[in-house]
């Protein structure tokens, strides 16, 4: 799930044409993410990693790989190719860099993958409106909302740990009960939603959207506004 947590203080001075975006390792990547996002947790199956980097140093990252099950979501485009899109599943920016950054790191991020895997037509993303914000950067950067869900997933569990409660972790090991959640006593469900987006590399590729685009006045009709955390706050 691509998320960011919006920083409330942002650097005043610079500029987001100063940023500089690059192609880095996973190691580095996750460093960054796991310093950076506010879920503290990488995306195992990131595949496509880019470097934000401002004065010289690293203060950001946009990681990209396929989709948990890939069955799910490609016939959102039709005639979609196994490998023709991915999934934009984690975003994160540190408060050093210049305000607007999120926007323009996305577009070079498009650019760059554009001319390096020409194959890839459309980017698919997730925004957690129950732990962080609505999207305010996907719509800013162009994406296409095309699903608004109550998200009745997450739990926070007894010793403060978030996690979705399909799964949890227990030592090393990953639980799960038949498919469903044994939710440990005293677990607390969190509620909210999860929006779902879609850019077009390619805009022809629109044509082919196979569900119908959704206002983003609706987020706000469904209840699902989120900003900085905080349900019912929309960005300035």
């Amino acid at each position: 799930m691509a998320t960011v947590w919006p920083e409330s203080l942002r650097c005043l001075m610079g500029k987001a044409k100063d940023i500089q975006v690059k192609f880095i390792s996973k190691k580095d990547a996750d460093r960054v993410v796991k310093r950076n996002h506010y879920s503290g947790k990488v995306c195992n199956n990131s595949q496509l990693n880019f470097g934000i980097f401002y004065e010289g140093r690293l203060e950001g990252a946009l990681q990209f790989g396929p989709p948990i099950d890939r069955r799910k979501v490609i016939g959102l485009v039709r005639d979609t190719k196994w490998n023709d899109f991915i999934e934009l599943n984690r975003m994160a920016f540190s408060d050093r860099l210049p305000r607007n950054s999120e926007s323009r790191a996305i577009s070079i991020c498009f650019k760059l993958i554009k001319k390096h895997y020409p194959n890839i037509e459309w980017v698919l993303s997730f925004s957690d409106a129950t732990r962080c914000g609505d999207g305010t950067i996907y719509r800013a950067a162009g994406f296409v909302l095309t699903q608004i869900n109550k998200n009745n997933s997450i739990i926070r569990l007894p010793d403060g740990t978030v996690t979705a409660s399909i799964t949890y972790t227990a030592g090393k090991s990953i639980l799960k009960m038949g498919g469903a959640a044994k939710v440990p006593d005293g677990a607390e469900y969190l509620n909210g939603f999860q929006l779902r987006y879609i850019y077009f590399i390619k805009p022809e590729a629109r044509q082919r959207l196979t569900v119908a685009p959704i206002p983003f006045s609706k987020i706000a009709e469904a209840g699902a506004t989120m900003y900085k955390g905080i349900q019912g706050l929309k960005a300035s």
